[in-house]
């Protein structure tokens, strides 16, 4: 028999957050259509957030233009005047070419028009990045500092790094940035990885597969995390002692004979005490003190541990609005770069789809599960960087597609037929349907595999 448990209030913060942040996404996407349609004259039927077959929350028209809210809360979309767009309304193609359509607009205005959106989102993925620069800065953990070393996954030992080694660089560069090691595994296809293991520096060779192997554990087992001391920083008032006390700067190494000296061996052992109750062996400076403690039905003992940040040296950075510029600028090509060198990997094999697609499952998944407004600004610029390059693909049925159509127009003279246009618009909608509903089978089988 198998029990799937759900932690509704944490499915609850990570669904708002990816609503909240696709809403500002599609909304300022559509906008960007908009407004230049506006600007040329062009009619502008519906504008909504979210997507409405058969009825809306709410609408309202305000001059030409309906806006509207839909039920269904993915996406967004502008209905412009003329154009063969995902409603395939033919009505109007039916008729003879308005002069506030778009399709009787020159080639230059429905291009810009057609690419409005992906500007936007690429506008929107800088600034917001500078914006993250600016307010909060930049923090990163130097390899070097994990003075605990790491602890390995079973395929980060299968390839020769040890519990506590302190990975030092990669391809014989500085690591300096720890939690940069993964993406460039992935991405950056290295050939070793050097680390410090007690007074030595051993060389591991890295595997020719070692990036599609990530790829089939990344959405559950980091590769190495740092090994963190299970540090008190205080005690709730819901934790069951029955015998001795803890304080603040205790740092746990037994339960009962169970050495649980850093988090990712703490976490797992309490998962074997659950509703008992145990002998927590601890460290108070130069002395060594017991308590007695309920382990609750669900392992959890009331105890808040200092976070990583708190015992390792991190290196913080503060940016000027005017080093924010270029730095939130070079981290949005950044990310797109990565992005795609991402999609390479999938079309060249190296990658298996299957262990990397994922549908609005996996996008909603990837917000964490208590607010936290530094990585939803983060999410959101990633987010929307991503969307900007999906849809300047050359897809039909997407803002690549029709600009692609657009440019082959003006460079050949000849403007294709609505009826090719309308056929290509139900091509590329299978298509994008397709490769939806597949990527929604794959996290449902995620799921419940």
């Amino acid at each position: 028999m198998y029990t799937l448990a759900i932690d509704f209030a944490s499915v609850g913060v990570k669904t708002g957050q990816f609503i909240l942040s696709f809403s500002i996404i599609v909304v300022l996407h559509e906008l960007g259509h908009f407004l230049p349609a506006r600007f040329f004259k062009i009619r502008v039927e519906k504008f909504y957030l979210f997507f409405n077959p058969g009825f809306s929350l709410w609408k309202k028209k305000i001059g030409e233009t309906e806006y509207g809210i839909g039920w269904i809360p993915f996406g967004g979309y502008v209905k412009i005047a003329g154009m063969i767009d995902e409603s395939l309304d033919k009505d109007q193609l039916n008729q003879a070419p308005e002069d506030w359509e778009l399709r009787s607009k020159p080639a230059y205005q429905r291009l810009i028009v057609m690419l409005g959106g992906v500007f936007v989102n690429v506008i929107l993925a800088i600034v917001i990045f500078i914006g993250i620069g600016w307010y909060w800065g930049d923090d990163i953990l130097p390899a070097k500092n994990t003075i605990y070393g790491v602890h390995a996954s079973p395929l980060a030992k299968s390839m020769g790094i040890q519990e506590g080694d302190i990975i030092s660089s990669v391809d014989n560069k500085v690591l300096e940035n720890f939690y940069t090691l993964e993406a460039k595994l992935v991405l950056q296809n290295p050939k070793t990885i050097e680390v410090k293991r007690g007074d030595s520096t051993v060389v591991l060779t890295v595997p020719s597969t070692l990036s599609t192997q990530l790829a089939k554990i990344k959405k559950t087992t980091p590769f190495v995390t740092p090994r963190i001391p299970v540090v008190v920083d205080s005690v709730s008032k819901s934790a069951v002692i029955t015998e001795g006390t803890l304080q603040k700067g205790d740092s746990l190494i037994l339960l009962n004979t169970v050495n649980v000296k850093y988090v990712q061996t703490f976490t797992e052992a309490k998962k074997n005490f659950a509703d008992s109750i145990i002998t927590i062996t601890a460290k108070r400076g130069e002395d060594t003190v017991k308590v007695k403690m309920l382990v609750s039905a669900s392992s959890q003992i009331g105890v808040f541990l200092k976070m990583p940040y708190e015992i390792f040296s991190t290196v913080h950075t503060d940016y000027t609005l005017w080093e924010a510029i270029p730095e939130g600028t070079n981290r949005c090509f950044t990310t797109l770069n990565n992005y795609i060198i991402g999609i390479k990997q999938i079309f060249t094999g190296k990658v298996n789809p299957n262990d990397s697609l994922g549908s609005l499952i996996s996008i909603g998944n990837t917000f964490p599960s208590i607010w936290d407004w530094e990585k939803f600004w983060t999410l959101t610029a990633i987010f929307s960087i991503i969307l900007a390059f999906m849809n300047v693909l050359p897809i039909p049925a997407l803002d690549g597609g029709h600009a692609l159509f657009i440019l082959v127009e003006m460079i050949t003279g000849k403007k294709p037929s609505d009826k090719f246009m309308e056929y290509a618009q139900i091509v590329g909608m299978v298509l994008m349907f397709g490769l939806m509903f597949y990527a929604l089978g794959l996290d449902f089988w995620r799921l419940f595999k």
